[in-house]
């Protein structure tokens, strides 16, 4: 019987680390995805997982670990394909490590990935931009920091990731100001500063006593922000500007709506998808097509363009009493 412990291991270490070398990203999900796998079953076999054996991982197991994602932790079909992915990618590794797993392992390799709906996009319009943005109190120190991310981010769609992982240093102003980032896939892109960014950027980094190796976005006690510090924030400033402006009340604004906020200005101008790609970072054109879906003002001038069609209306006139009597109904 072969023991999971070592094969989940080497799979980290190996594979992950020394072999792909993934982004730490990647490992803290896998990792997590893991730790529920192992925590249920813990739950539902009765066993330690160091005790857990391969053969306890079968198809049918699995299949009973993604629907409890689904049905008692109540996580979304994406979050649920996203720990299914984790565990295809051990299973891969399996395959090569223990070949006499073959059939149990082409069986868990065959439970498919559930189909999910693809909702439009949200992002925010200019009123409500101009809302957030008034938000923060710039009188205060907090204010001020808020302010200047908010505005980074909504003038150069950066990811959360990428925003928290600033350092002073990479913020460069003069002729041909811009902000240097190291985003998904290791890849590093530079990305024009407007006017206003450089302003509130330049007025925080006055009150940042850090050196230009620290982070550029801080918390009181001078450490990075976290993910979920920026989630707090934007959510703060949120309620806030929803007081006056009654459209965020419906509305639910994460630091990744303001990336698709800067996404939909973008195409908006008339910048080229492939220009709006390298911008935000894709690794595929086809992900800037999400942003032409939302957008209902392009396809309002698109049907402003067209001609058209001639149509007639008469008025519908019942051929009988009884009609009449039904149709009034």
């Amino acid at each position: 019987m072969t023991v999971l412990a070592p094969l989940l291991e080497a799979f980290f270490v190996d594979r992950l680390m020394r072999q792909r070398q993934v982004s730490e990203h990647t490992i803290a999900a896998y990792r997590d995805s893991f730790r529920l796998l192992l925590r249920f079953a813990q739950a539902r076999l009765g066993k330690s997982p160091s005790q857990l054996k391969l053969d306890d991982l079968d198809a049918a197991f699995i299949s009973a670990f993604l629907d409890h994602l689904e049905g008692e932790r109540n996580n979304s079909v994406r979050t649920r394909n996203a720990r299914h992915a984790a565990i295809r990618s051990f299973f891969r590794y399996v395959a090569l490590e223990e070949p006499a797993h073959a059939a149990l392992i082409q069986r868990v390799l065959a439970i498919p990935q559930k189909r999910c709906a693809h909702p439009l996009v949200t992002f925010l319009d200019r009123s409500e931009v101009e809302a957030l943005l008034a938000a923060p109190d710039i009188t205060t120190w907090l204010g001020r920091r808020d302010h200047a991310l908010l505005l980074l981010a909504l003038a150069t769609g950066l990811r959360v990731s990428e925003l928290t992982g600033l350092s002073c240093q990479d913020i460069a102003f003069g002729h041909g100001a811009h902000v240097r980032c190291y985003g998904k896939g290791r890849k590093e892109r530079c990305t024009p500063l407007t006017r206003e960014a450089i302003c509130a950027l330049q007025t925080w980094l006055k009150y940042h006593t850090g050196l230009p190796s620290r982070p550029l976005f801080i918390s009181r006690r001078g450490n990075p922000l976290s993910r979920d510090a920026v989630e707090r924030l934007v959510t703060k400033h949120t309620n806030t500007a929803s007081k006056k402006c009654h459209s965020l009340r419906d509305k639910r604004v994460s630091p990744h709506v303001l990336r698709h906020t800067t996404a939909v200005n973008l195409l908006r101008a008339g910048v080229d998808r492939t220009v709006i790609a390298l911008w935000l970072g894709h690794e595929h054109i086809d992900t800037t097509q999400i942003y032409l879906a939302a957008d209902m003002t392009m396809k309002e001038k698109a049907l402003a363009r067209t001609a058209s069609l001639p149509a007639h209306v008469a008025r519908y006139r019942p051929e009988d009493e009884l009609l009449a009597f039904l149709q009034g109904l």
